[in-house]
């Protein structure tokens, strides 16, 4: 016989590939990675859940033995690992995976540090009372089941699911070619949002968010942020922050700490306390001095120890920024519909639900309708028997056996061997038939009866059951006769759902959240004296490193100078401030205090020039620095002026408004004549009296009404009239009625105090009256300030010396005389500039005094 020729069919590989690849995926895509829309499921946990029903390990059932509950899911429905099927079943049971746990475990099942749960023959589980909803009426047709692996047994396609298990618990999975990841809700307000659908089926996504304001995660923490909830609402995908909840407390006299009690969804406790710890070694993150882990059975708490001068929020917000005490979840809501994926909104993914809900009542409906209607046929048949009892008994005893027993009551024959005597008792006649016919069940169901059944009292009972029954089937025909009904019974369970099991919300809202960084948050808004030199060089520096010294002492050393080279302005300020630089060319300049460079004492600092783009024949001549939360109010620009001197006495007014958006190279903020140049700025707000002060020791004072406000590129108006070389060295705004003092302070180092009240308030552009005796050993009028007695001066020389008084220590003296001596200057030297420094701690003294 001649051998078989092997038999070869041709494929192209390319289409081949094709093919198994499709296969592959649709297998990954629906048996797998994503949950159906309907109980939100994917294949596994459902196999899990329903083995476990069919183990009868319910709520108040005793535990079992994981292995066994594996095996048993192994052997009927999922042929795969039996690592997959116990892992799936572990995260159900984890509370800090799971917002509403499936599966209620005993034994180590795992910890937020990432800790593995135990091999599978050590620990034991049962099915929660959630989990039982979600299986609550499969045995009554509500959904269809399918064959399993090998044909043997029947498994649900889909679990009847009481819990909208979908959006309490989301989902997380990664397919071929697509992904799902959808947020837990709080199942409390989830129905109220179902509800909510249910009585206004077109009800909008913003209203619907009124119930469901965003997601609520295991792990508690702080969303924060609410653009990106309504994005992922709105079209199934966005990003959410999650920041962890963290809290300064004492924990030890002197020494403050952050303590973190909740950490965002799905980060591993231990990598994050590794994460900090390493960033602190590497001083990315300053200010921690210790890390401690204290969280037990009672909760979470991470104790991070500050150093005495660490700044609880910025390490706080360095935390958020460069560990993941902050991260983003990425919401990407995809599920199966009718077996294929779908991005689904929120109100899609809701819509599905009810739908599923509206088919499991209607299906429900059904099927208790047919068992009630098949009881109430069985029990007609029993009161037939009832009601024809010796007939029914003689049938019975005359019938050779159960079927022709059951036959001949079906048929209502009596049996031919039943002698003329019981039939004559009977009232029959020889081959008459009985007055009923019954059905094969109805036969059944007498011949099951008991005799026990036949006394008066079990007769009524089985009246008054076939009374119910009717009034029963009467309710399940108006029910699906009704499609508003079955809305109303949905909506019923969903409210016992909600009362029987909802909980207060776990992660907070913080709808005001930017989500990003700005540099601003890991910068400490502490107060800092800004210097800048005549040649330009600027830096800050923190205000506690000037001690306060006696009046008359020589001072310390406030910068390292260069040769020629000395302080022209130096102010006090807090980090986040705004700065505005006006210069001789007449240009605003705009930077924030943070962006100056840092530096000591001694240092130089760095050049101007090198943060904002000044011409190189320009220099900078007035700094005014504006709060951060001032400069961002709308209301406050309005309502504020930037008042301008110029060194040939000219004053000029313009809304700050006009200076909230300067550009990189500078805006024109005031005009000159030939020579003039600018001496001072001061922010106003429309009702101050300003006083300009000339270097002849003159002052004129006039209310700020007297100048109209202008646009930027003018002019401006007269202020002083200057006499011969005289210019203006200073302006000084105040409240009409301030209890204030006007400082004084000559070229030679000597200064006074004097009362506001005795400068009379005249019209702008006079030659003022005198306010410093001026002579060869005062020296010319150098600057005037308005002070108070809780204030601290600041006086710096040209070959940078500096010292810090209290004003309290300054006399308090007449217009008319020099003034006390304030700084021993070394032959040569002479004042640079004053600056006038209040402390919040002196600020609070002053106003408990």
């Amino acid at each position: 016989m001649e051998s078989e020729k092997p038999r070869i069919i041709p494929i192209n590989i390319e289409e081949e590939m094709k093919s198994s690849y499709i296969d592959y995926s649709m297998s990954v895509i629906v048996s797998r990675a994503l949950p159906d829309v309907r109980d939100g499921l994917k294949p596994v946990h459902r196999r899990v859940l329903y083995g476990m029903y069919e183990l009868g390990l319910t709520a108040n059932a005793p535990y079992k033995k994981s292995a066994r509950i594996v095996g048993e899911v192994l052997g009927k429905y999922h042929p795969h690992g039996d690592a997959a099927v116990y892992e799936t079943m572990v995260r159900m049971a984890q509370d800090f995976a799971m917002r509403y746990p499936l599966v209620d475990g005993q034994g180590n099942f795992g910890s937020i540090d990432g800790d593995s749960a135990a091999a599978m023959r050590y620990t034991e589980a049962r099915l929660t009372r959630l989990a039982e909803e979600m299986l609550r009426d499969i045995e009554k047709d509500t959904v269809n089941f399918q064959d399993n692996f090998d044909g043997s047994l029947k498994e649900p396609v889909v679990l009847p699911s009481a819990l909208p298990n979908l959006i309490v618990n989301g989902s997380d999975g990664i397919a071929v070619g697509m992904a799902t990841k959808i947020p837990p809700h709080n199942l409390g307000e989830t129905v109220d949002a179902l509800v909510a659908m249910i009585d206004h089926p077109d009800i909008s996504l913003e209203a619907l968010m009124r119930y469901l304001p965003a997601p609520d995660f295991p792990t508690g923490g702080i969303l924060y942020g609410y653009q990106g909830v309504q994005e992922a609402y709105a079209t199934g995908r966005g990003r959410i922050t999650i920041r962890a909840r963290m809290h300064e407390e004492e924990v030890r006299p002197g020494r403050p700490a952050l303590v973190i009690t909740e950490i965002p969804y799905q980060v591993n406790k231990s990598n994050l306390i590794e994460k900090i710890a390493q960033l602190v070694r590497e001083r990315r993150i300053e200010g921690i001095s210790d890390i401690r882990d204290e969280s037990d059975r009672e909760g979470l708490r991470i104790v991070l120890e500050l150093k005495k001068d660490a700044a609880p929020l910025v390490v706080q917000n360095q935390l958020y920024k460069f560990t993941p005490c902050q991260q983003t979840f990425g919401v990407n809501m995809v599920a199966l519909v009718g077996g294929r994926p779908r991005t689904l909104t929120l109100r899609e993914l809701m819509r599905h639900y009810l739908d599923h809900r509206h088919e499991v009542v209607t299906r429900r409906t059904r099927f208790e309708l047919r068992k009630a209607e098949e009881r109430a046929h069985i029990l007609e048949g029993l009161k037939i028997a009832l009601d024809h009892l010796d007939i029914v008994i003689n049938i019975i005893r005359y019938s050779a056996d159960p079927d022709e027993a059951r036959q001949r009551l079906m048929e209502g024959v009596l049996p031919e061997r039943l002698s003329p005597e019981e039939r004559e008792r009977l009232g029959l006649p020889l081959g008459q038939v009985s007055h009923f016919t019954l059905t094969e069940a109805q036969a059944n169901a007498i011949l099951a009866l008991r005799l026990s059944r036949l006394t008066g009292l079990e007769r009524q009972k089985i009246e008054e059951e076939y009374r119910a029954l009717l009034q029963e089937i009467e309710r399940l025909r108006s029910i699906l006769a009704s499609e508003p009904l079955r809305w109303q019974i949905i909506r019923e369970e969903l409210l016992a759902l909600k009362q029987k099991y909802a909980d207060p919300r776990r992660t907070e809202i913080d709808y005001g959240g930017k989500g990003d960084f700005a540099l601003e948050d890991l910068i400490e808004d502490e107060q800092v004296v800004v210097t800048i030199s005549h040649q330009g060089l600027i830096k800050r520096t923190p205000a506690n490193v000037y001690r306060q010294q006696g009046r008359g002492g020589i001072g310390l050393k406030a910068s390292g100078m260069r040769e020629d080279d000395y302080i022209e302005h130096l102010f006090a300020c807090k980090n986040h401030d705004y700065l505005l630089f006006f210069t001789d060319h007449g240009r605003c300049y705009w930077l924030r205090v943070y962006e100056i460079p840092e530096g000591g004492r001694t240092s130089l600092g760095r050049s101007i020039r090198n943060l904002i783009q000044i011409a190189p024949d320009d220099r900078v001549r007035a700094v005014l620095n504006i709060r951060k939360e001032d400069f961002e109010d709308p209301n406050f620009l309005r309502k504020h002026y930037v008042l301008m001197a110029t060194r040939q006495g000219m004053v000029k007014k313009t809304a700050l408004e006009a200076f909230s958006r300067p550009r990189t190279d500078g805006i024109i903020a005031i005009a000159f004549a030939e020579g003039d140049e600018l001496v001072e700025a001061s922010l106003t707000d429309g009702q101050a009296h300003v006083l300009l002060a000339s270097s002849g020791g003159r002052v004129v004072r006039f209310e700020e009404s007297d100048v109209r406000p202008t646009g930027r590129n003018t002019r401006g108006v007269r202020g002083i009239t200057l006499k011969g070389e005289e210019t203006l060295v200073g302006m000084v705004t105040v409240p009409p009625q301030a209890p204030l003092c006007i400082l004084t302070l000559s070229a030679h180092g000597y200064g006074k105090r004097t009362p506001l009240e005795e400068y009379p308030v005249h019209r702008r552009g006079g030659q003022g009256v005198w306010t410093m005796k001026r002579t060869p050993r005062t020296g010319c009028l150098i600057a005037i300030k308005a002070v108070q007695d809780h204030d601290d001066l600041m006086i710096v020389t040209q070959n940078g010396q500096m010292i810090r008084l209290h004003v309290g220590q300054i006399s308090r003296m007449g217009r008319h005389t020099q003034g006390v001596r304030l700084i021993q200057l070394r032959p040569g030297d002479a004042i640079a500039d004053v600056t006038r420094l209040v402390t919040e701690v002196q600020a609070d003294e002053a106003v408990a005094a």
